[in-house]
């Protein structure tokens, strides 16, 4: 059997550890695109990074140590940002994840807004990873609140509601999270399960109930259908699991993609629980109000590509393929993509993404509402590459952008900065 943990309201959850009197009150966690990296006399921001755990560069020391709403206040008081997650609570008076704030603080007054801090949920993740591989043979984190793990041979499939019933409390009791946990035959249907146990329960699916769970359940619920898919298959008049289960010829004429929809949707495919993950991509972006100064965009391309540096050498990889996106103001989009073989420095991916810019920037009449960068098929074998490369000049690059690297994680990501970016 295969279980699958989801800690409930995470960051609310982690929040109220630390503040126990939040408890039973209606709280949410604001999000908002830092600008504060933009900033001329930005001093001593650094980065929540952890190898193992997610780059999440939207949030600084300094955005955590905010004031709370006042973290989502501009100078003339007004209140931006939108809900990273909130609390069952909240939830009640209708609030939900992506709404903004002020939309949020309309429906309920009385909402404790509360500032990000990433530090402790990674610390907590990481010790809610560390707990459950000692009560488990084998153990996925596939997110910071997200969890595999397989006990197949470990518990008897009898057993299994004891087991995990017992788990979740062990976890409430040890790390004081909530969490709730789905078993059943697959990973897929686990997390079905624990979408139904929600909040702080647990469910088995066996082979005896998996009709009856399944079939009523909107196709939109299960994980992997999204907007795209979920039309497809309304005009198809497939609106339940019951529905598309029964449609197997209809869902295999669409495709691969749809052909293991419809197997991991009735138990027949599943995936092995990965002990260790490899980021296959790492990116950053910013939304910011409509810009049209193509000078300031590109000094804002140069501070994107500073921070995303530091993340890359962070993770000790090459990334061989590099994307730049642009948004504009009345909805319209661009973006330019490049493959590189090289060795990977600073400089060289500072005048990279620069160029990429000017590739992209095709819409030169409207302001910029976002810019994004990514890099992403990874190698991890540098030696190889600079051997394969052989270059005096390049390898003192490299042995630049690593000193560099070194006196940004002492002294903060502004202690070196590109003259571009004054």
């Amino acid at each position: 059997m295969k279980i699958h943990i989801d800690i409930d309201c995470f960051f609310v959850s982690a929040t109220r550890i630390v503040e126990p009197s939040l408890a039973h009150k209606p709280v949410a966690i604001g999000g908002r695109s830092d600008t504060k990296i933009f900033t001329k006399d930005a001093k001593n921001q650094r980065i929540n990074f952890e190898n193992s755990g997610s780059f999440v560069p939207t949030f600084y020391k300094a955005y955590e140590n905010g004031d709370d709403l006042k973290s989502f206040q501009d100078e003339d008081g007004r209140i931006r940002g939108i809900l990273t997650t909130s609390s069952y609570e909240a939830r009640a008076y209708g609030i939900k994840t992506a709404m903004s704030i002020r939309e949020a603080l309309q429906l309920c007054p009385q909402l404790i807004i509360k500032a990000p801090n990433m530090s402790l949920y990674q610390e907590l993740s990481h010790r809610l990873h560390d707990f459950l591989a000692r009560k488990i043979p084998l153990v996925e984190q596939a997110s910071i609140d997200e969890f595999y793990g397989d006990v197949s041979g470990w518990v008897k499939d009898e057993e299994i509601p004891e087991f995990i019933d017992g788990l979740r409390h062990e976890i409430k009791k040890e790390l004081h999270l909530p969490v709730s946990i789905g078993a059943a035959s697959t990973r897929y249907i686990a997390k079905l399960a624990t979408s139904y146990a929600k909040p702080f329960g647990c469910k088995t699916i066996t082979k005896y109930e998996f009709d009856r769970f399944v079939n009523p359940i909107k196709v939109e619920d299960f994980a992997g259908i999204g907007k795209s898919m979920k039309n497809k298959l309304h005009s198809a008049q497939i609106k339940t699991l019951g529905e598309l289960r029964k449609r197997r010829g209809t869902l295999e004429s669409w495709g691969p993609y749809a052909k293991e929809l419809y197997k991991r949707v009735n138990g027949e495919s599943d995936a092995q629980i990965k002990t260790t993950h490899q980021r296959k991509s790492i990116g950053i972006s910013r939304t910011f109000d409509p810009l049209y100064d193509r000078a300031e965009l590109l000094r804002r391309v140069h501070i994107l590509a500073r921070h995303l540096s530091f993340a890359i050498i962070k993770l000790q990889v090459i990334p061989t393929v590099f994307h730049l996106g642009i948004a504009y103001e009345m909805h319209q989009k661009s973006h330019k993509n490049i493959s590189l073989a090289e060795i990977f420095t600073e400089k060289k991916f500072d005048a990279l993404c620069v160029s990429l810019f000017h590739a992209a920037d095709i819409h030169k009449r409207l302001c910029v509402i976002r810019l994004s960068i990514n890099c992403s098929s990874f190698t991890r074998d540098s030696k190889k590459e600079l051997s394969l490369l052989g270059f005096e000049e390049e390898r003192k690059m490299h042995t630049l952008t690593c000193k560099t690297q070194k006196l940004r994680e002492k002294y903060g990501m502004d202690a070196l900065r590109f003259a571009s970016e004054l």
